[in-house]
């Protein structure tokens, strides 16, 4: 059956902060030349704003740029950073680095402590009174070309598909988008944008993307025990030397706390367990004090795209661009991601606006690397690039390294860095066979400060259409047990963090990997770190998955 099809100037997929700033971008500039301009955003989430998981502490900067009213408006900033922290944690032990120690880029001072969830719902509401058509619920699950290459918009999924492929009574079929330009700004190891950069070659000539993967709790705690603007980062314990990351702690709101641990996922130990370091680095003494007569209110997790200016793809293709963390804008050091990604999608959006009017369609927005490259976000990440790959001589040479080049940068001596150290090993390359490395046993949860992977996803509002086709794919069913679970002992089962790998008694003897894919919070980790990119991640139906709430 051939699909219905709708067709728009433009096509953003996933309404994060990089596509609603770029949908509002398109609509201002329009507005501006009092012409008109049609402009649709997919959403896979249930609601904008339900998939977005951050720790966050927000630079305003793009946000100043796309709405200098932003106070005015209403936007959810409302707890300004008032104090930094940085500790350095052994096993028992915090020591505190001063702060006039610490580069300038590293002050948080004029940022301010949100839920990036609520920040996009914020902004969603301000691309429609634009005259945005924002669809929530609605995945887009199929890349479209033109015969001779080009991109030419995107399907959604189809719904009401069974887990063996049959049609259901509820089936309904998928739609297509056409549009001169398609902007992807899937987020984090997009699945649609994975494929685009494949097509293109468009990672060809730059280092490997490297990640990490982010687990985050919300917690609501006594007044006595709550500093509204205070901001605690950790690097150390509970991460053996040889295994990077580090922790994040906010204060805002009324009484909550965003509490956070990153692990690298570059770490060689496959018996290493992000979601229990995460468990456990609540447990230091510096730490458990914060949450003690506390509660926790939500639980999610997402991987991080770290790689930085290294790994930044080609941007652009015929018929459309990467744009945010789809493309990895992130600052690894400052932690904060938003702002680049707000940006990208603005400056995509004045390339593609330009485009049309210029009555051009489906042709390369070559405008837009260009205005990158001249923009504050490219010197944001410039200033940073030898950070991440230097952690691979450890956790303490690599970190003194980085902060020296941070200074220089500071101190208008950039010019000193003349060296871009560059990333190796692709994260799935570096787990070492299970028995080179020492096992890690971890303490049982105490369900008031720690807890385990089942109640935490029931935290997240995860839910999917439990009779549908499982959206973690194996590419060789034999792999998990003849090669990960010999070799490695079965990682999957623990740099998840929401129980969907396990190993189980199979019929006939030996084991089996189940898939529980209805406990999914779409992290990506699974797509990244397994050891032979076996698994491969692609859209469930619409609105399934997490539903975070200030998050």
């Amino acid at each position: 059956m051939q699909r219905e099809a709708m067709e728009f100037d433009v096509v953003v997929v996933g309404a994060g902060p990089a596509g609603l700033a770029a949908a509002i971008r398109l609509k201002q500039q329009a507005a501006a030349a009092g012409s008109e301009l049609s402009v649709c955003v997919l959403e896979k989430g249930s609601e904008v704003g339900a998939h977005i998981l951050s720790g966050a502490v927000i630079d305003p900067i793009a946000l100043s740029e796309l709405f200098p009213d932003w106070k005015e408006r209403g936007a959810p900033l409302a707890t300004p950073v008032q104090e930094d922290r940085f500790l350095i944690l052994t096993r028992d032990k915090a020591r505190r680095i001063p702060n006039w120690l610490l580069p300038p880029l590293m002050d948080n001072h004029g940022a301010y402590i949100a839920s990036l969830g609520n920040v996009c719902r914020w902004l969603g509401q301000r691309a429609e009174e634009l005259g945005v058509e924002v669809f929530p619920g609605f995945a887009a699950a199929e890349v479209l070309f033109h015969d001779d290459g080009s991109v030419k918009g995107v399907a959604t999924g189809d719904m009401g598909i069974g887990r063996n492929g049959e049609q259901k009574d509820s089936y309904a079929q998928g739609m297509e988008l056409h549009a001169k330009y398609t902007l992807f700004a899937e987020g984090c190891r997009g699945s649609l944008s994975q494929q685009l950069m494949s097509k293109f070659n468009l990672r060809d000539g730059v280092d490997p993307q490297v990640y990490g993967i982010g687990v985050k709790e919300l917690w609501q705690v006594p007044p006595e025990k709550h500093q509204p603007g205070l901001v605690v980062h950790s690097q150390g314990w509970p991460l053996p030397n040889d295994a990077g990351g580090g922790s994040f702690l906010y204060h805002f709101g009324d009484g909550l706390i965003s509490v956070g641990f990153v692990t690298h996922l570059n770490y060689a130990n496959p018996h290493l367990a992000p979601f229990e370091e995460m468990q456990r680095f609540k447990t230091h003494p510096a730490i458990r004090g914060y949450f003690e007569g506390g509660k926790r209110l939500a639980y999610g997790a997402r991987a991080i795209n770290e790689g930085g200016l290294q790994s930044i793809p080609k941007l652009t293709f015929p018929g459309g661009a990467l744009i945010g963390c789809t493309a990895g804008f992130v600052n690894l050091p400052r932690i904060k991601g938003s702002h680049n990604a707000m940006k990208t999608g603005m400056l995509a959006a004045e390339a593609a606006f330009a485009a049309v009017a210029a009555g051009r369609a489906n042709d390369e927005l070559t405008a837009y690397p260009e205005a990158f490259r001249n923009s504050w976000a490219y010197r944001d990440l410039h200033k940073v690039r030898n950070v991440k790959p230097a952690l691979k001589w450890g956790l303490w040479p690599g970190t003194v390294h980085g902060g020296f080049h941070m200074w220089l940068n500071d101190l208008g001596l950039g010019a000193l860095v003349g060296w871009t150290l560059r990333h190796g090993k692709a994260d799935h390359e570096c787990l070492r066979p299970a028995a080179e490395m020492p096992r890690i046993e971890y303490p049982k949860p105490d369900g008031k400060l720690t807890f385990d992977r089942l109640s935490s996803v029931f935290l997240s509002g995860t839910a999917h259409e439990e009779d549908q086709p499982v959206h973690l794919r194996l590419r060789d069913p034999s792999v998990p047990v003849a090669v990960n679970l010999a070799r490695y002992d079965g990682p999957e089962s623990r740099y998840c963090p929401a129980g969907v790998y396990e190993f189980v008694p199979a019929e006939g003897g030996g084991q089996r990997l189940q898939i529980n894919a209805q406990n999914c919070v779409h992290c990506k980790t699974c797509d990244i770190k397994d050891p032979q990119q076996n698994i491969h991640w692609v859209t469930p139906e619409g609105g399934g998955g997490p539903n975070y709430t200030s998050m």
